[in-house]
C-alpha cells in the first residue's frame, strides 16, 4: 500500500513537474512572440516606401575615427533626426545613418586613412554608376541636378513620374537593373556600379545586401520616410549632396521646399479646423493608415488640419499601420476629409472604384458630402515637394469647394 500511495505522489509530481514545464514554455513563446512583433514593422506602405524591421535610431558620436584625421564640426541640421554629416580637415566628410552605418566621403585625389575604424564604408570621390533602387531619393537627385551620377535604376522606366528620369532612361543614360530583391549582379559589376542606395525594403532581403556587399558595391539605405517632419524627410537632399559633391545646390532646392513649407503654413494660419483621414485600402480589405508621428500627418496639421486617427504609435519606428476595416470605420466615419493615398495600391478614379474596395465607406460623413480625394501616383516619389503638398491640404481643408485645377497632387472623386 505504501509503495502504491509512493507511486501516486511520484506520478502527481511528474503531472505536476509537466504542468509547469508547459506553463513556462507558452510564457517563453508568448514573451518571444511580443518580441518579434515589436522587432518587425506591421506595413511601412508596402508601395515603394517599403516594409522594415525596426531600428533603432540612434546616431553615432564617435568623432575620432582616425589619427589621421582632425574633427572640424558637425553639420547643423534643420528637421532630419535619421543621419548626420561630420567635417575633418582636408575636406573629409562622415555621413552617420540611424541604422549605426557610417561612411566616409573621401575627396577626389585623395586617399582613406589605413587605420580607419573597420565599420566605416568609403566612398571615394566622385561617387557616380549609382544604383538607384529608392525611388524616394531620385527626386533629390534630379534637384540639385545630380542625374549623371545615377546609372542604374530600380524601377523600369514606366515606373518613373520624375522627368529627368524617364529621359535619361530612354536615352540609356540609365539602365534598368532589376528590382531592390532582385538585381542585376552582372549588369552592375560590368558596369562598374560605385554605390547602392536602397529603401528599407532591403532589410527584408539580406542575402541581397550581403552579395552587394561582396562584389565590393557599397549599400546604403535611405531612411527618409522614417523622419517624422515633412522637411526632414527633403533634408536628405543634402546627404545625397556631400555624397555627390554639390552640396551648394543641394542647399539651393532644400531651402527652396522651406520657404515654400513656411508660407503654406502661415497661410493656414486662422483656418478652420477639419479632421482628415488619410488611408489606403489593401487586397485584405483592411485600411492602411500613418503613424500620427509620421510626415503627412505632420503635413495635414501644418495645412490647417487634425489627422485621425490621432492616436496611433506603438514604439515602433514605422510609417504606416494596417488596421481592420471595422475599427477603422469605427475612428474615422465621421472624418470631414478622407484622402486616399494611391502610393500602395494605386490610384481610384471615382468614389464608386473606392466602395468596390471598402463597401462600409458608404457610411463615411466625407463620402455623403462628397469630400473625398485621392493623391496622385507621382506623390510619393515627389520627395522636393512637401511644400506643394502641404498647400494641397491647406487648399482641400480651407475650401471645401477647391478646384482640381488649383491642385497638384490630388484630385477629387466623384
Amino acid at each position: 500500500m505504501i509503495r502504491y500511495k509512493y507511486k501516486l505522489k511520484s506520478v502527481f509530481l511528474i503531472i505536476l513537474t509537466l504542468i509547469l514545464v508547459a506553463a513556462l514554455s507558452a510564457c517563453g513563446t508568448s514573451a518571444s512572440g511580443n518580441a518579434g512583433s515589436a522587432g518587425s514593422e506591421s506595413s511601412s506602405a508596402s508601395r515603394s516606401e517599403g516594409n522594415s524591421p525596426q531600428r533603432d535610431s540612434k546616431l553615432s558620436t564617435d568623432k575620432t575615427i582616425s589619427s589621421a584625421l582632425t574633427f572640424q564640426s558637425a553639420d547643423k541640421l534643420d528637421y532630419a533626426e535619421q543621419f548626420s554629416v561630420y567635417r575633418y580637415d582636408n575636406g573629409f566628410s562622415l555621413i552617420n545613418i540611424s541604422d549605426d552605418t557610417r561612411y566616409l566621403v573621401v575627396p577626389e585625389n585623395a586617399s582613406a586613412p589605413p587605420d580607419l575604424d573597420s565599420d566605416i564604408t568609403v566612398l571615394q570621390q566622385p561617387v557616380g554608376k549609382i544604383y538607384l533602387a529608392a525611388s524616394a531619393t531620385m527626386d533629390m537627385f534630379a534637384s540639385m541636378g545630380a542625374i549623371d551620377s545615377i546609372a542604374f535604376s530600380g524601377e523600369k522606366q514606366d515606373g518613373w513620374y520624375i522627368n529627368e528620369a524617364t529621359e535619361a532612361m530612354k536615352k540609356g543614360r540609365i539602365k534598368y537593373a532589376g528590382k531592390y530583391n532582385i538585381p542585376d549582379y552582372e549588369l552592375l559589376t560590368d558596369g562598374g556600379c560605385g554605390l547602392a542606395v536602397e529603401n528599407t525594403m532591403i532589410l527584408h532581403t539580406p542575402e541581397v545586401q550581403e552579395k552587394l556587399i561582396e562584389m565590393n558595391i557599397p549599400v546604403l539605405v535611405d531612411y527618409s520616410s522614417y523622419e517624422t517632419h515633412p522637411l526632414g524627410r527633403t533634408e536628405w537632399i543634402k546627404l545625397y549632396g556631400v555624397i555627390t559633391d554639390r552640396e551648394n545646390q543641394a542647399a539651393k532646392a532644400y531651402n527652396a521646399q522651406k520657404d515654400q513649407y513656411e508660407s503654406a503654413v502661415a497661410d493656414s494660419s486662422g483656418t478652420k479646423m477639419h479632421t482628415v483621414a488619410y488611408f489606403s485600402i489593401n487586397s485584405n480589405g483592411a485600411a492602411s493608415v500613418r503613424k500620427s508621428s509620421d510626415y503627412v500627418p505632420a503635413m495635414i496639421k501644418a495645412a490647417g488640419g487634425k489627422y485621425i486617427p490621432d492616436d496611433l504609435t506603438d514604439g515602433k519606428i514605422t510609417s504606416t499601420t494596417t488596421m481592420q476595416m471595422e475599427e477603422f470605420y469605427k475612428r474615422a466615419h465621421d472624418a470631414d476629409i478622407l484622402v486616399y493615398n494611391s502610393a500602395i495600391e494605386g490610384e481610384v478614379s471615382s468614389i464608386d472604384d473606392l466602395l468596390k474596395k471598402a463597401p462600409s465607406l458608404k457610411n463615411f460623413k466625407a463620402v455623403k458630402n462628397g469630400n473625398v480625394w485621392c493623391t496622385s501616383r507621382n506623390m510619393y516619389q515627389s520627395s522636393m515637394e512637401a511644400g506643394t503638398i502641404t498647400a494641397d491640404f491647406h487648399s482641400i481643408i480651407a475650401d471645401q469647394n477647391v478646384s482640381d485645377s488649383r491642385l497638384t497632387f490630388m484630385k477629387r472623386l466623384k
